[in-house]
């Protein structure tokens, strides 16, 4: 099964994904896709990490290439963001279009595990003008979001830390 969840910045998107993903009762893997850059950066990563303490989750820190992920066993998976993930695939592996690349290894994530909880962002819905590269982002998250929600059996959006049912229904 897998859950896509989607909304702005700082909205209960971490908290709601592992809540769905730490019901599982196997393994819990948490792949965590932030380059720590700068003290916003590592500030965000201790947080969640501090989310995460106590709950039983494995951290596999993939920052790009899902699909060299090995699991141990099956299970349920959480990745956490496709933000980060578009960026590092764009800017530091210089591939043009990462969106193919992106939605193979989310495929094979999602044959491999038994529940998917994949976060992402809303960073299309502004209106304004930016550089090519910032365009060329917005677009690339716009068609893996619009793919994923496609297969995904559930898709939510987190509205002021309230999950909003756009597919499917909310399973924690």
């Amino acid at each position: 099964m897998t859950t896509l969840i989607t909304g702005g910045s700082k909205c209960g998107k971490s908290s709601l994904a592992e809540k769905i993903a730490g019901n599982f009762t196997g393994r819990k893997y948490y792949i965590a896709t932030m380059k720590p850059y700068g003290e916003e950066a590592f500030r965000a990563i201790r947080r969640h990490r501090e989310m995460r303490n106590g709950k039983g989750f494995e951290t596999i820190e993939k920052y790009s290439n899902l699909h060299e992920i090995k699991f141990s066993q099956r299970g349920s998976v959480l990745v956490e963001c496709m933000g980060n993930l578009c960026a590092n695939e764009m800017f530091s592996e210089k591939i043009i279009n990462p969106v193919n690349k992106i939605i193979d290894g989310i495929r094979y994530l999602e044959k491999n595990s038994e529940k998917l909880v994949i976060v992402t962002n809303e960073v299309g819905s502004d209106g304004l003008t930016y550089s090519p590269e910032t365009t060329d982002y917005i677009r690339y998250i716009a068609e893996i979001n619009r793919y994923i929600a496609g297969f995904a059996e559930n898709v939510i959006e987190c509205v002021y830390g309230i999950p909003v049912v756009l597919k499917g229904e909310l399973n924690c």
